[in-house]
C-alpha cells in the first residue's frame, strides 16, 4: 500500500497562548455534581487505558492488572470495565490471554518507547510483532529529535510506515508534548500526525514532565475537530501522564464536550492513560454511593 505523499510544508497558524489558557481557565471552573458527576466518573472509567510500563513488569503483574481492568471494583456490577490495558510489546500475549472474553482491548507501546531512539526497521518489526501477538492498538512515539531539527517529512514518513504495518490495529501517535516545548510545535506535530493517518493523538509517554496538561489537550482537541470539519475523518485524543484525580478527569471531559461535542464523549474517541487515576475515581464513586470517604488501602494497588 503506497504511503501518502508528504506535503512540502506543514504550515500551521500560530497559537494564541493567552486565548488558549483563558479558555481552559473558564472551563476548569465548571461544577459537576450529583448524578451528572457519577455518570461522568463512570464514563472516565470506560475511557481509561489502564497502564503498566515499568522495567519490573511481570506476567503476574499484567494478569492482576487485567483482572482489575475487567472488574474495577468487586461487587460493583454497575461499573464499566476500562477501555484498554496498555503494556510493553513482549507482554501482549499475556494481556490478550487474560482479557479473552471481555471487551477490554490490548494496547502496546512500540517504536522504541519511550525515547524512540532506534532505527526504523526495528521500530516497524516491533510494531508488526505486537500486532501479530494480538494487540488491538499501537501507541507509537514520534522522533522528537527529527521534529525539533525541522525534519518534518521524516516524522510524517515514519508515522505513515508504522500505520501501514498496523493492519487492523488502531494507531495512537505519542507527541511527547513536554519535549516539544511550545504550543506552536505541538500544533504542527498534531497536523503532521493527522495528515499521516493517526487514529489517535496522544499527549505523552508519562516519562517526561510536563506530561498531559489541560491547555495542551484543548489544543489537540481543536486540531482533531478542525481536521474532522475539513476532511470528515474523525480522530481520537488520549490524555496521558500526570492525571491522578477524579477532579482532573472531569475537567478533561468538560474540555471534550465543549470543544468537540458528544461525538467524542466515547471510549472509542477519547482515552485517559492511567495508572493511579482509577483508584481515585473508585473512591469518589463509593463516596457518592455511601456518603463516606474510603481509605486508599481499601483498593488494590496496581
Amino acid at each position: 500500500m503506497p504511503h501518502p505523499v508528504a506535503p512540502v510544508e506543514f504550515r500551521v497558524p500560530p497559537v494564541d497562548a493567552v486565548a488558549l489558557e483563558t479558555r481552559v481557565g473558564e472551563l476548569a471552573t465548571r461544577s459537576i455534581k450529583k448524578s451528572a458527576k457519577v455518570q461522568g466518573l463512570k464514563l472516565a472509567i470506560a475511557m481509561m487505558d489502564l497502564t503498566t510500563l515499568e522495567g519490573m513488569d511481570s506476567p503476574g503483574k499484567v494478569r492482576q492488572l487485567c483482572q482489575k481492568a475487567r472488574q474495577p471494583m468487586p461487587g460493583r456490577k454497575d461499573l464499566p470495565c476500562v477501555g484498554a490495558v496498555c503494556v510493553y510489546p513482549d507482554l501482549v500475549p499475556i494481556a490478550v490471554a487474560a482479557l479473552r472474553g471481555s471487551t477490554v482491548l490490548v494496547a502496546a507501546v512500540a517504536t522504541g518507547f519511550p525515547a524512540g531512539r532506534t532505527d526504523r526497521v526495528t521500530k516497524l518489526r516491533e510494531t508488526e510483532l505486537a500486532v501479530a501477538n494480538g494487540a488491538h492498538e499501537i501507541d507509537m512515539v514520534i522522533d522528537r529529535g527529527a521534529f525539533l531539527a525541522g525534519r518534518y517529512a521524516d516524522v510524517f514518513e515514519e508515522i505513515c510506515a508504522v500505520k501501514a504495518v498496523c493492519g487492523p490495529a488502531r494507531l495512537k501517535v505519542i507527541l511527547e508534548t513536554g519535549e516539544l516545548k511550545t504550543y506552536d510545535n505541538i500544533r504542527r506535530a498534531c497536523r503532521i500526525a493527522l495528515l499521516a493517518g493517526a487514529d489517535f493523538l496522544k499527549t505523552s509517554t508519562g516519562k517526561v514532565q510536563p506530561a498531559s496538561t489541560l491547555p495542551v489537550v484543548l489544543l489537540m482537541l481543536e486540531a482533531v475537530r478542525d481536521h474532522f470539519l475539513a476532511t470528515g475523518v474523525q480522530v481520537g485524543v488520549k490524555a496521558a501522564g500526570g492525571i491522578r484525580t477524579s477532579k482532573d478527569a472531569l475537567r478533561y471531559l468538560v474540555l471534550v464536550n465543549e470543544t468537540c461535542g458528544d461525538l467524542w464523549l466515547s471510549p472509542h474517541w477519547f482515552r485517559f492513560g492511567a495508572s493511579s487515576l482509577l483508584n481515585d475515581v473508585l473512591m469518589q464513586l463509593e463516596k457518592e454511593r455511601t456518603g463516606r470517604y474510603q481509605r486508599p488501602s481499601d483498593f488494590s494497588v496496581d
